[in-house]
């Protein structure tokens, strides 16, 4: 492999690519981020690899390869990491930065019409008929995790193993995602074979890009630069939460939910879907920001708007920040809540991808860290599962208790109390999804319309 260098910091720049250019792609692409991460890795291969050439194809995969080994959304990160590539780390802040900006404004937006319109009738069918869709949705996410994650018997098990952990017996998430890889890496050690090749080895049949595949980035990693990358991401990272702390106090809900989104940032393995079953536990049962159904609602939303879908946190903390907003005006407090807990979400992300781009290719061909990924990306599919589950409880049922056997405890649905006009939206979004094959936006699109039609004849959606 050619380790042909860029030269030095700014000199690491492409001038095949001005950075005007780059900035202005860069927020066409975060404008068509709709669909997950599926949809969003799809939008960065188009553009980055089949149309502009910026980067080579087995680059372009051995990139979103080590995305996935880090915590938060990959897609953003792996427009982070090209950007990087392309002109070094402010080209990583503006890729990485675009990618997140438009979610974030329109999911700030909607949140404030949730919480000054919420009550009406028609804002309750519509985010019922979205609710519903949702667990079609959720369930399409299982599926498709499922088909490229549980290879083998074992590591199917390590997935119900998984689902059982969390719906069954409250493991925390954090402990299930190290025992998944722990498990990852002991049944390799135990079954040692080859690692199948990664995809898109053959020659890129493309034209030369400007990123070839075997051209990579000249910045060597260092331990000087690790050290001032590590304190200034550190920085950057935990200021605003110190701040809220010294000024609002270390109890307030402000506070309580910089430290929560904080922790949350560095377990988010597996995407959005695994790390919301964490969040919809904590947020839920523990803090009391919202209820169980809000959370579905606020998933239906981050469904709705471009970038990533963790991009729900700013949902949940616009809510109990609302809610509970001490000595604040109640919709400075949302904003401000909403701000800091987008802040300290995606934050890691950069920090993550900066630190760590120039050792990437160490990482390459890892057997041990390819073992413990394959745990993981197995647990993530019970995680998703138990989320699923948790939703369609609180979803299509009006009440619900809990049953404890020891340290067995179990969430049980009422049937008298089931939602019919719920049930039946549901049924419609997986006829759309699974049979007509229809995408998630318009599909979400034709199911908030019935949940608006169903509350406007009468039937009962709350």
């Amino acid at each position: 492999m050619n380790g042909t260098s860029a030269g030095g910091a700014r000199g690491q720049e492409h001038p095949a690519v001005p950075f005007r250019t780059a900035v202005r792609v860069w927020f066409l692409v975060s404008l068509q981020t709709f669909g997950g991460p599926a949809g969003q890795i799809a939008v960065l291969q188009r553009t980055l690899v089949d149309e502009r050439r910026w980067i080579g194809q087995r680059r372009f995969l051995h990139a979103l390869n080590y995305c996935m080994l880090l915590p938060g959304p990959e897609a953003q990160q792996l427009a982070t990491y090209t950007g990087w590539l392309l002109h070094g780390t402010r080209g990583g802040l503006v890729a990485g930065g675009l990618f997140v900006l438009p979610g974030a404004l329109a999911l700030l937006a909607l949140s404030a019409l949730y919480v000054a319109a919420g009550s009406t009738l028609a804002v309750t069918a519509l985010f019922a008929g979205l609710s519903a869709a949702v667990l079609a949705v959720v369930a399409q996410a299982v599926g498709r995790v499922a088909r490229r994650a549980l290879r083998t018997r074992a590591l199917a098990a390590i997935a119900v193993a998984a689902f059982l952990a969390l719906s069954l017996f409250a493991v925390p998430f954090p402990a299930v995602v190290a025992a998944a890889a722990a498990a990852g890496w002991v049944l390799a050690r135990r079954r040692p074979s080859t690692p199948p090749a990664e995809s898109g080895q053959e020659a890129d049949p493309g034209p030369r890009s400007v990123v070839p595949d075997d051209v990579l980035h000249g910045e060597r990693p260092s331990a000087r630069r690790t050290l001032r990358v590590l304190l200034v991401g550190s920085v950057v990272w935990g200021a605003p939460v110190a701040a809220v702390a010294l000024l609002s106090g270390p109890s307030s809900t402000l506070t309580e939910l910089g430290v929560f989104f904080s922790g949350a940032a560095v377990v988010t393995f597996g995407g959005a879907y695994a790390v919301l079953s964490y969040v919809a536990q904590q947020a839920v049962q523990v803090y009391g920001w919202l209820g169980p159904r809000e959370m579905a609602r606020g998933l239906a939303l981050a469904e709705t708007t471009p970038g990533p879908l963790i991009m729900v946190v700013q949902f949940v903390a616009f809510l109990g920040a609302h809610r509970a907003a001490g000595g604040l005006d109640p919709w400075v407090a949302a904003v401000l809540a909403s701000l800091l807990v987008t802040w300290v979400t995606f934050v890691p992300s950069f920090l993550f991808v900066l630190l760590g781009a120039p050792y990437m290719e160490r990482l390459r061909g890892n057997r041990s860290l390819a073992a413990a990924l394959s745990g993981i990306t197995a647990a993530v599919v019970g995680v998703i599962a138990s989320l699923g589950v948790y939703l369609a409880v609180h979803t299509l049922f009006g009440r619900t208790h809990r049953l404890d056997w020891g340290v067995v405890s179990l969430e049980v649905p009422e049937p008298g109390t089931v939602r019919w006009v719920a049930v039946a939206i549901a049924a419609i979004a997986v006829a759309l999804l699974f049979a007509a094959r229809w995408s998630v936006l318009r599909t979400l699109g034709v199911c908030a319309v019935l949940g608006l039609a169903a509350g406007l004849v009468g039937l009962p959606v709350a």
